[in-house]
C-alpha cells in the first residue's frame, strides 16, 4: 500500500507542535523550527528529515516527509 497525504489524520497543534496520526495509530510530530519529523512531542527522536520546498519548512512539507517516510518503511 502506498500512502498519500489524504491518509494522514491531522490532530492539530499544541504549543507549536503539530501532530498527525495514521489509521494504524502511528503518531508523527513536527514544529516549524524542526527540520525533521519526530516520534515524540519533544522532537528529540527524529524519524525523518524534511526537505523544505521554500526557505523554511511548512506544514505541507512536514506532511510530505511523513508520507515519504511511511512509503519507505512499509513493505508493498
Amino acid at each position: 500500500m502506498k500512502y498519500s497525504t489524504s491518509d494522514l489524520i491531522y490532530e492539530g497543534e499544541k504549543s507549536g507542535v503539530h501532530n498527525w496520526n495514521t489509521v494504524s495509530g502511528t503518531s508523527f510530530y513536527w514544529h516549524p523550527d524542526w527540520l525533521h519529523i519526530a516520534e515524540d512531542m519533544t522532537g528529540h527522536n527524529a524519524m525523518a528529515h524534511i526537505t523544505p520546498s521554500k526557505d523554511k519548512a511548512d506544514k505541507s512539507d512536514a506532511e510530505n516527509a511523513i508520507v515519504k517516510h511511511l512509503n519507505n518503511t512499509t513493505p508493498e
